[in-house]
């Protein structure tokens, strides 16, 4: 009967992201449009692209490389996997699968599906996002996994019932790393869900589309979908991390209450994204070396209890 429960909600929580990652694309296109006095496409276009990529026919050819076109399937698995071990409004189903150091592995492997795609694709465009996207995860994937040892470190463990708890909270109260952390992975928080100002790698108006310009079709739709996930997965392990009031609350209260707090974070990227210009790869880089610099400084009080 528990494995039964534990197979249920994980495909519960699967099911739940694959539904709510396009309409949540849905709502950045139309608030973006809003603000910038246009009027946008319909919040179920996100919907009507998937399905017009997933039904095209999927063209290769005979000197087609393996890894172009297992990359595709292993990004929206990976990402799909995450979601099986972020709690959503109650527990993880796969919480007692693996730990922190799972997560910290999937997430940056998700990231690497995309620089199989554009160095498996070996044109010049896809080679620039690729190196674009190269840099990138070199500074900004140390800032997760500093704030996910963070909590670790306050809790004594990494397990994720304990770490996804606001485990960046020390038990008497409120200490400066997670205040330093909260701080640090909000400005950062645009560039893990790859949208405006750091959307370098892809940056469809200089390099269209960057590391993916070579795909389409079912294998396109693949990555949009996955890289619509992550906007979900990483706002759930935002919350986990550092909002989870409420995840005590009975059901289905919890999981309302959980769902708002994600809706508040996609509006903030949205915001930000509708407002702001592009970054240049150097000022992005220059960026995140220093907030790595601060959530090492953060990590270093939570080593001494601050």
């Amino acid at each position: 009967m528990k494995l039964a429960w534990i197979i249920l909600s994980a495909l519960c929580n699967v099911a739940i992201v694959l539904l709510v990652a396009p309409f949540f694309q849905g709502v950045l296109r139309k608030i973006t449009a809003l603000i910038q006095s246009r009027q946008g496409p319909p919040l179920w276009q996100p919907y009507f692209d998937l399905l017009k990529l997933l039904g095209k026919e999927d063209i290769e050819s005979g000197q087609t490389p393996v890894m172009q076109r297992f990359a595709a399937y292993l990004s929206l698995t990976t990402v799909l996997t995450l979601a099986c071990l972020m709690p959503m409004g109650f527990p993880a189903p796969l919480d007692g699968a693996g730990d922190a150091i799972l997560v910290i592995y999937l997430l940056t492997l998700s990231g690497i599906c995309t620089l199989l795609a554009g160095l498996a694709a070996g044109s010049t465009y896809s080679l620039v996002g690729t190196s674009r996207e190269m840099m990138t995860m070199i500074a900004l994937e140390p800032l997760l996994a500093v704030a996910i040892v963070t909590g670790a470190v306050h809790t004594g463990s990494f397990r994720l019932d304990t770490v996804l708890n606001g485990s960046v909270y020390a038990s008497s109260g409120f200490p400066w790393s997670g205040a330093i952390l909260l701080g640090v992975m909000l400005l950062s928080f645009q560039a893990f869900v790859q949208r405006v100002p750091f959307d370098i790698s892809e940056a469809e108006t200089e390099l269209m589309e960057g590391p993916l310009m070579e795909y389409s079709g079912p294998k396109l739709a693949l990555f949009k979908y996955a890289q619509m996930a992550k906007l979900v997965i990483y706002s759930a392990l935002f919350v986990g991390l550092f909002v989870p009031w409420g995840s005590a609350l009975p059901f289905p209260l919890s999981w309302l209450i959980f769902w708002a707090k994600v809706s508040g974070l996609v509006l903030l990227v949205t915001l930000v994204a509708a407002t702001h210009a592009r970054y240049r790869i150097d000022q992005a880089i220059r960026f995140f070396a220093s907030l790595l610099v601060v959530a090492l400084g953060a990590l270093i009080l939570a080593s001494y209890g601050y």
